[in-house]
């Protein structure tokens, strides 16, 4: 039988819990995307079976002197699908321009205007920083200031359009892997000489927004042990590096990268990034990331992210939210050993089938599996000394459906 201080106490984490969830609406976006400034590959361009890079660029065995060479990509048959040359990305002479290319790719201002159309409520543009159009890379660069005042027109309201890049890294050393940053002021090229990722970690903690709102970045599209397994992390750029793309171009799930890092310290939440090369993703994918913010302005948007209260979900339209001892999902706790949980789920299309409770390692620490419902609440209490974060993960019909942005004990 529960004590009376323990039930006055379990009822002031709920009064608190609520009243830390209705200060946030839920708005769904997509966190990656690249326009017609990636323009050395995407639907612009026919498909004629041309794959690999071929690379142009110093010796670091003989100073002064540059080559042709093979790139991190390989090509199969000789035809080349892009060149980079001294650093910087160009569509290869071997492939075609779509005569009406501009029907399935074009600048960030088509970009906005669908997503607008299809009812998102945010939208990040995030070309590589190594395409031709960026170089001479740098703050004034016209196609950098250009994809910046798109964003800023094309911000209502009602909609968020926020610029961005993704930093690259292909070939090392240091570790491999690519990474959106989102509302800098300017932005770095990965693949020119010695911009590797213990480089751009620090470039990063020094970045600059773009007006209002901070610098946030993303771990896209991660395998398990990228970025060097995890490596050269501080406090700085955790504090940046806030999100992790568990969700993939609408159907591949990153989920053993996720648990990785959280283990190895990264303190990232859940986005999913379509990762678009056209427009038509716009409209098709049903994929989308979450964020519980306090309005769709861009500063709002850019704080739910900065501080990790998003989810990834295959489906746009479930609707999460969840609490920890009153503090909302995202945030980190002052080492508590008892854990009370205050968890939302709503979705009109598929039914929800079951929630669980993650703890490092990926290991369940609880699981609730209730009649299909359009709408569940679940309210457990967890004890535990040791853990460092917990996470929820929700279930539609058959498979994960969701992923919810972790808790931090503080340990």
């Amino acid at each position: 039988m529960i004590s009376a201080a323990r039930l006055s106490l379990v009822l002031a984490l709920i009064s608190v819990s609520l009243s830390a969830q209705e200060k946030y609406h839920i708005y769904a976006g997509s966190t990656h995307a690249h326009t017609a400034y990636t323009w050395s590959h995407g639907a612009q361009f026919t498909t004629n079976g041309c794959s690999g890079i071929r690379v142009y660029g110093p010796d670091a065995s003989h100073p002064g002197v540059s080559f042709w060479a093979e790139g991190y990509v390989k090509s199969k048959n000789g035809c080349f699908g892009m060149y980079v040359i001294n650093g910087f990305q160009y569509p290869s002479p071997d492939v075609t321009l779509k005569p009406d290319w501009e029907k399935y790719q074009g600048p960030p201002s088509r970009h906005f205007e669908l997503a607008k159309a299809n009812g998102y409520d945010f939208y990040v543009t995030s070309d590589h920083s190594q395409e031709g159009a960026f170089q001479p890379i740098g703050p004034d660069n016209p196609a950098w200031l250009e994809s910046k005042r798109q964003a800023r027109d094309a911000t209502t309201a009602d909609f968020a359009a926020l610029p961005g890049f993704e930093y690259s890294e292909n070939d090392g050393p240091g570790g491999v892997g690519h990474i959106n940053v989102i509302n800098s002021r300017e932005m770095l090229n990965a693949l020119q000489p010695g911009i590797d990722l213990p480089y751009f970690y620090k470039w990063l903690a020094a970045a600059q927004p773009n007006g209002e709102g901070p610098v946030v970045a993303s771990f896209n599209h991660p395998d398990a042990t990228q970025y060097g397994n995890w490596a050269d992390r501080d406090a700085k750029v955790t504090d940046i590096i806030t999100m992790l793309e568990v969700i993939n171009s609408n159907n591949k799930i990153h989920y053993p990268a996720f648990v990785n890092a959280l283990d190895k310290g990264w303190k990232v939440s859940p986005v999913c990034g379509n990762d678009n090369h056209g427009t038509d993703g716009i409209s098709r994918n049903t994929s989308r990331t979450f964020v519980l913010a306090t309005s769709k302005s861009k500063a709002a948007i850019l704080d739910a992210m900065k501080n990790r209260r998003t989810y990834a979900s295959l489906d746009r339209n479930i609707q999460c939210r969840y609490s920890v001892n009153g503090a909302i999902m995202g945030s980190t706790l002052n080492r508590p050993t008892s854990f009370h949980f205050d968890i939302s789920v709503a979705n009109a299309g598929e039914p929800i089938t079951k929630i669980e409770i993650l703890k490092d390692g990926g290991v369940v620490a609880d699981s609730y599996s209730p009649a299909p419902a359009a709408a569940i609440k679940w309210t457990p209490t967890i004890d535990d000394s040791t853990s460092k974060y917990f996470f929820v993960r929700v279930s539609g019909a058959a498979n994960p459906v969701a992923w919810l942005a972790p808790v931090w004990t503080g340990r």
